[in-house]
């Protein structure tokens, strides 16, 4: 199919350039005219993404060419097909990458799905050295459409107009847009992984009113629709999905302390003939019957007194493990599944599926992309299977590799620790390794799979077969 969705890059010189609150006020703008907004996030980042679909009342989704390929990322466009426009954020600097040459930077995925470039400078105590960062973005990749720039954190009026003048005039691109310093505060307060997420932030709304109320009172919006409308067509391969098989019931465990959801992963479950089935560990609900359980990542650290109290969650969630129903955790997900979880020196149960235990570390364990490769068969992946992914925790176990049985080799990344990851036990998955399903269709249809392969409910827990 043809994309014909005019569609604009927000990018920055760095990380913490303003680019997200820039991008979210941008994006709600035009949803309060009344245009339907495709919104996306360059990178793997899941906090970032729902923000944007907070903005727009919809689904924010993620392009990364590392995790999905050229073909991946176009048909990962699909959804925004038919809207009115495409706002995409771009992760940390415009040329930051994998490696020193920038590969899989936000500058090569503008390239991928041929949209222009808007750069946010932070032109905090800068005046004309503003326009030297801006043309040597222009020098190091000429090829690249740069076609606006938005001043941000602007101090006065004389300094606005010192900076567009020398913009304008030395790099040759036009500035539609100059943002004050906001005050009263940053309205998105951060976390340890980057923004309060949008489920947990007291004032999402609000917040989400302001960025809008600061970018269309600095920002032409009209000059940045005119921007996104000069994106050509692209031709869009189709995606890759599972075939629809007989109906199984997922659990998805999702609530305040478990948000780290690709909605790709959850279509693609659906499409191939799931019926997931909302379930909140923080409610100390009971897991249902269903013929699989997927507990994804998000901040059960923050959480951890609250989820120790859940116990009828985890009685029934052991119960389901032990009784051979497929449980696949990430991240935050693996956390919950070990016996304890020690946060600042207090050490609390957790369901103990597994026999580990975590503690939460004050620095980064692992943060970035992770290749791996399962040594041996898993309830769902082959041996054999490659796996690209990426993590990001704070946490780390306690022994490492050492502690328990783990099916996945990595050649790059962190894990557990040792080069390994993906604890398996029983019909049990858990790491580290956050996959996308777009670039990885082995990850549904193997629990579909998985899920087709024992339909039976959870029982008791009374120990570990």
């Amino acid at each position: 199919m043809q994309f014909r969705t005019p569609r604009v890059v927000i990018a920055g010189l760095a990380g913490d350039s303003g680019k997200t609150l820039i991008s979210l006020g941008l994006a709600r703008c035009l949803k309060q005219r009344g245009l339907a907004v495709a919104v996306f996030k360059k990178g793997p980042d899941y906090i970032d993404a729902a923000w944007l679909g907070a903005a727009v009342g919809g689904a924010g989704r993620n392009l990364d060419t590392f995790l999905m390929g050229r073909d991946g990322v176009l048909a990962a466009l699909r959804p925004g097909a038919g809207c009115d426009v495409a706002v995409v954020e771009g992760n940390r600097g415009l040329f930051d990458g994998l490696d020193a040459l920038g590969s899989h930077s936000t500058a090569v995925l503008a390239e991928t799905i041929g949209a222009p470039v808007v750069l946010v400078v932070d032109v905090s105590k800068l005046s004309r050295t503003a326009s030297a960062l801006v043309l040597g973005c222009r020098a190091l990749a000429p090829q690249l459409p740069m076609a606006g720039v938005i001043l941000n954190r602007v101090a006065t009026a004389r300094q606005e107009r010192l900076v567009r003048e020398a913009v304008e005039r030395d790099a040759g691109v036009q500035v539609v847009g100059a943002v004050p310093r906001l005050g009263g505060g940053d309205p998105l307060p951060s976390r340890h992984l980057g923004l309060l997420t949008a489920v947990e932030h007291p004032h999402a709304e609000e917040a989400l009113d302001r960025a809008a109320e600061a970018v269309s009172q600095a920002v032409d919006v009209d000059q940045l629709l005119a921007v996104a409308a000069t994106a050509g067509p692209l031709e869009l391969p189709e995606p890759v999905r599972p075939q629809a098989g007989k109906p199984v019931r997922v659990a998805v465990v999702r609530d305040e302390a478990f948000s780290f959801y690709y909605p790709e992963n959850l279509e693609a479950l659906e499409a191939g003939g799931a019926r997931l089935v909302p379930v909140s560990a923080l409610a100390d609900e009971p897991l249902p019957e269903v013929e699989a359980v997927y507990v994804g990542g998000g901040f059960p650290e923050v959480h951890a007194e609250k989820l120790s109290r859940s116990r009828t969650f985890f009685r029934t969630l052991r119960g389901a493990a032990l009784a051979g129903v497929p449980v696949y955790a990430e991240c935050g997900g693996l956390m919950v599944l070990a016996r304890s979880l020690t946060v600042g020196g207090s050490r609390v149960a957790m369901a103990g599926v597994l026999d580990l235990d975590v503690e939460q570390c004050q620095k980064p364990q692992g943060h970035g992309y992770v290749v791996a490769e399962t040594e041996r068969a898993t309830p769902f992946y082959p041996a054999g299977a490659a796996l690209r992914g990426h993590e990001f925790h704070y946490s780390r176990v306690l022994g490492g590799g050492d502690t328990a049985a783990t099916a996945a080799r990595l050649s790059r990344g962190v894990g557990i620790g040792q080069g390994r990851d993906g604890v398996v036990r029983g019909n049990v998955w858990a790491s580290y390794l956050h996959v996308h399903a777009v670039g990885c269709p082995a990850w549904a249809e193997g629990m579909l799979a998985a899920a087709r392969g024992r339909r039976v409910g959870h029982g008791d827990a009374v120990g570990w077969a």
